[in-house]
C-alpha cells in the first residue's frame, strides 16, 4: 500500500508538471532491502531514519503488530508530526501514546486494494487536533490513489472496512463464480476472464456515471420473463443478498474483535529481520504543492 500511495502522489505530480517538487517532499524509510528499488531512484528510501530529516507528516504504512515497535522506535522524530495510519484496528488513543504525544494530530484511513491502480476507496477520521492544512493534505494524498470520504467517527472506520475494505474481496469472489460459470459454458479460460472482467467494470463504470438508483439500473436489464430476470430469481431463491448482509455483519464484527486485541506478533522474514512495511515521511504538506499545481482540485467527493 505504501507504493500505492507514493506512486498515485507521483502520477498525479507528473501530470501537472510538478513530479520534481513533490518527489523533494517525500522519503520512504523500509527494512527491506528490495524497497530502494521498488521505489525508484526519485525517491530517497533507507532502512533507518535519516539524521537531521525532519517530517511535517507520517503514513504509518505498518503492519498493526509491529506499530508499538515503530512508534516507540522513533518516538523523538515523531514529536509534532501528523501521524497518518493505514492500520487496522489500531486506535487513535493508541497512536498517540505509544509515540508519547496525548494530544498528537491523527488521520486514521482505511483505504483498499484498488487503489494500488488509482481506484481506491478511502474513508478517513480526522481527530479534533488536525488543523485544516493537515485535513487538506490527507485529502490530496489519498485521492491520488482513489476517491475518499470523510468519517465524523472514528468507530465508522470499521463499518468502512467491512464494505469498502473487504468488499474488493467479495467482488472477486463472485467474479470468480461468474468466470467458472462461463468456462462451464465451453468458454476458454482466457475468454471467461475477459467476459467477467469487463461485464464488472463496465456494469461499475455505468454505476459510477449514472444518476440512476443501482435498482433502476438492475431493474433496465431485466425483462420480466427474460434470461437475466431468470438468473436473478435463481440467486434470491438462493438467498445471495441475505449473504452479502450477514458477510458484512461478519466482518464488522471481525474488525471490531481485532480493535479490541493486543497485537503483539512480531512478524520476520526469512533472514530473521523484522518486517513492517514502511513509513512515508512527508517534509512539506502534500496540499503545498497540490494546490499550486491543480488550483480547482476537489477535495471532497
Amino acid at each position: 500500500m505504501a507504493f500505492a500511495i507514493v506512486n498515485g502522489l507521483l502520477a498525479k505530480a507528473t501530470a501537472h508538471a510538478h513530479m520534481p517538487q513533490a518527489a523533494q517532499t517525500l522519503h520512504v524509510i523500509d527494512p527491506n532491502p528490495q524497497a530502494a528499488t521498488r521505489f525508484g531512484p526519485q525517491i530517497p528510501c533507507t532502512a533507518e531514519w535519516p539524521t537531521g530529516l525532519q517530517a511535517e507528516q507520517v503514513v504509518l504504512a505498518v503492519k498493526p503488530q509491529m506499530m508499538q515497535a515503530v512508534l516507540t522506535q522513533y518516538k523523538t522524530q515523531l514529536q509534532g508530526t501528523l501521524l497518518i495510519s493505514i492500520a487496522a484496528g489500531v486506535r487513535v488513543e493508541q497512536l498517540q501514546n505509544w509515540s508519547g504525544q496525548p494530544q498528537a494530530p491523527v488521520a486514521r484511513v482505511m483505504p483498499n486494494t484498488p487503489a494500488l491502480v488509482g481506484q481506491g476507496m478511502t474513508g478517513i477520521y480526522f481527530t479534533p487536533h488536525c488543523t485544516s492544512t493537515q485535513r487538506q493534505s490527507v485529502q490530496t494524498m489519498f485521492e491520488a490513489c482513489g476517491q475518499t470520504m470523510l468519517l465524523e467517527e472514528e468507530q465508522q472506520i470499521n463499518a468502512l472496512t467491512a464494505i469498502s475494505g473487504s468488499g474488493p474481496g467479495y467482488v472477486f469472489f463472485l467474479m470468480e463464480a461468474l468466470q467458472n460459470a462461463a468456462q462451464s459454458l465451453g468458454f476458454a479460460p482466457a475468454q471467461a476472464h475477459k467476459l467477467v472482467t469487463q461485464t464488472f467494470l463496465g456494469a461499475a463504470t455505468l454505476a459510477c456515471q449514472s444518476p440512476e438508483p443501482l435498482s433502476t439500473l438492475r431493474e433496465n436489464v431485466t425483462s420480466k420473463g427474460g434470461t437475466t430476470f431468470a438468473g436473478l430469481e435463481v440467486l434470491r431463491k438462493a438467498g445471495v443478498e441475505k449473504a452479502l448482509h450477514q458477510a458484512a455483519q461478519q466482518a464488522l464484527a471481525r474488525a471490531i474483535e481485532c480493535k479490541n486485541k493486543v497485537l503483539i506478533k512480531r512478524m520476520r522474514n526469512q533472514e530473521g529481520r523484522s518486517v513492517w512495511v514502511s513509513l512515508i515521511i512527508c517534509t512539506l504538506p502534500f496540499a503545498e504543492i497540490s494546490k499550486t499545481a491543480v488550483p480547482s482540485l476537489k477535495l471532497t467527493r
